[in-house]
């Protein structure tokens, strides 16, 4: 979703409104802070004045102490800010991540079968980090400035009136002029720069993902030489925007000489013709070159501020974006009596994928689909699931449309063994225990000896204690397939789905688990797709899907 920077910020914004308290005081002190270094010279200026016969004032110990008090206030100050800053942009980036997942987990599953998993994955952790500049180094920077504009112009002015013009036109001219013709030079780089970082990131996890047949192939050169190119053009988009920068800073750098010269050839003029004296220009001149830090730091924002608000628009996009099926929490609970499709169609976007498909599974029963890849069997057990909803049609389960009915009732009485089981980074015991965190050693045992996984688990080292390598690969496709099937039994739902169920098994093992469905017959229904005859062999009834229609 496009939107513009000031809805952008104005978002992030209210995301620091519980802890407005520190940000105040992160305000105040920078203020505070500001003054101090703004008002060192100033009165460093005074006491030399006042040292040479040129001005009236305290003594030389009362300027010592008051300079020694302002240096050691701007020192503690300066660190109360950025630590209070810092302090707010941590505790919110914790909360924008822990809003990020409950988002994630509100739009899964059908966010996360559709979506490109690196460009999810940037957003997850790239896209995040950097807001931590808009929080501890952007809100209060800027309203710091402004204060200080305020504070200093009133100073100036009351020495004469034209300083504090010359004054707010300097602070407007290098705070804000300079800073938005930044941000629009480099504005599409900024978005460029995180795009590329995303698709980047995409590319690294595919190729890691896929990294066994890229050997067995010999594409190895041609991912290398592709993965140099994403690289490079994402080093040159990093290179224009560090370009911006430099001329920012530089701009800055020169338009801050040029109204100090600015400043002192009018006090010289003032003091020529008598309006003020000599050493309240002086004051004048030193108190204008010495304030520029608030607006210095605005200035420097400009190049970083575009890919920070583009990373903050992407992670908005989560934020906002609306799951396909909303969650029922006020709906029907059920007890399994059977589940039924009734002339359901669904599509992907505009590919027809379901075209009118009836089927029915009783109680107690075994029901299976055959057909070739792509006939859409594994979208039909989706739809059981309500992963989607169906386009016309109905789905029912124990005689209640499905989508009257509870989502937490609905997930109690479905377990859904995919074809490619996904393991966790974890234990098998852990593995298992996804499906029932209460589950006793003995239920674990016994789902397991169910999916005759049980005695290939006790030859690995630490048995259930064994830790899963990332991706389950340390574990071949039948065992993560055989692992799954256990934590579906663990689940002890009435109903399940299994989509390939022993796609991954020899015919030795393949028996294995046929016998063990076999023996859940009159237990639970079970709904399995297979394209064996020998794994349809143990249904009651068998349908036939091609292109989408059943038979």
């Amino acid at each position: 979703m496009k939107r513009s920077n000031v809805a952008v910020m104005t978002r992030m914004m209210g995301l620091v409104q519980p802890l407005a308290s520190i940000m105040a005081l992160a305000i105040g002190c920078g203020v505070a802070g500001f003054c101090c270094a703004n008002f060192l010279p100033v009165v460093a200026v005074r006491a030399a004045l006042v040292a040479t016969g040129h001005a009236e004032g305290w003594s030389m110990g009362a300027f010592c102490a008051v300079l020694l008090v302002m240096a050691v206030a701007r020192g503690v100050l300066h660190y109360i800010e950025q630590r209070s800053n810092h302090y707010i942009a941590f505790k919110l980036l914790a909360h924008i991540r822990d809003l990020v997942f409950s988002s994630l987990r509100r739009l899964a599953p059908a966010k996360l079968a559709g979506a490109d998993r690196g460009a999810l994955i940037s957003t997850i952790t790239s896209d995040v980090e950097p807001l931590e500049v808009f929080y501890a180094h952007t809100i209060s920077p800027i309203v710091i400035a402004a204060l200080m504009t305020l504070i200093m112009c009133v100073f100036l002015g009351s020495i004469h009136a034209l300083f504090a013009i010359v004054a707010l036109v300097a602070y407007l001219t290098v705070g804000v002029v300079v800073p938005v013709v930044t941000s629009r030079l480099s504005g599409e780089q900024g978005r460029a720069a995180r795009d590329g970082a995303a698709s980047l990131a995409s590319y690294v996890l595919d190729g890691l993902r896929g990294l066994s047949q890229v050997l067995q192939f010999r594409a190895g050169e041609r991912r290398l030489e592709e993965l140099d190119r994403r690289s490079e053009s994402l080093v040159g988009t990093q290179r224009a925007l560090r370009g911006v920068a430099s001329d920012s800073a530089a701009s800055a750098t020169a338009l801050i000489l040029c109204f100090s010269v600015a400043q002192l050839i009018l006090a010289a003029s003032l003091v020529g013709s008598g309006v003020i004296a000599g050493a309240d220009a002086l004051v004048a001149v030193v108190a204008l070159m010495s304030s520029f830090g608030p607006v210095t730091a605005l200035a420097n924002l400009g190049s970083t501020l575009q890919g920070t608000l583009a990373s903050a628009n992407r992670v908005l996009d989560i934020l906002d974006e609306e799951p396909v099926v909303q969650e029922n929490v006020d709906g029907a609970k059920i007890a399994f009596t059977g589940a039924e499709a009734d002339n359901v169609s669904f599509a992907y976007e505009d590919e027809t994928v379901l075209d009118n498909v009836s089927l029915e599974v009783k109680p107690g029963q075994i029901v299976g689909i055959t057909g070739r890849s792509g006939s859409g069997k594994s979208t039909l057990c989706r739809l059981l699931m309500r992963f989607w909803d169906v386009d016309s049609g109905e789905v029912r389960l124990s005689d209640t449309p499905i989508k009257e009915v509870k989502t937490a009732s609905l997930r109690a009485a479905e377990a859904f063994v995919e074809q490619d089981t996904h393991l966790f980074h974890d234990s098998i015991r852990d593995n298992l225990l996804v499906a029932k965190p209460d589950a006793s050693d003995e239920e674990v045992e016994a789902a397991c000896r169910a999916a005759s996984v049980h005695d290939f688990v006790m030859t690995l080292p630490h048995g259930y204690d064994t830790m899963v390598g990332e991706l389950g690969d340390t574990l071949s496709g039948g065992e993560r397939q055989r692992l799954g099937l256990a934590r579906a039994f663990l689940h002890d739902a009435p109903f399940l789905l299994l989509d390939e169920p022993t796609s991954n098994l020899d015919s030795l093992n393949e028996a294995v688990i046929l016998s063990s469905l076999e023996a859940q017959r009159g237990k639970r229904s079970v709904l399995l797709v297979s394209h064996r005859p020998s794994t349809m062999a143990i249904a009651d009834k068998t349908y036939s899907m091609d292109s989408g229609r059943v038979s």
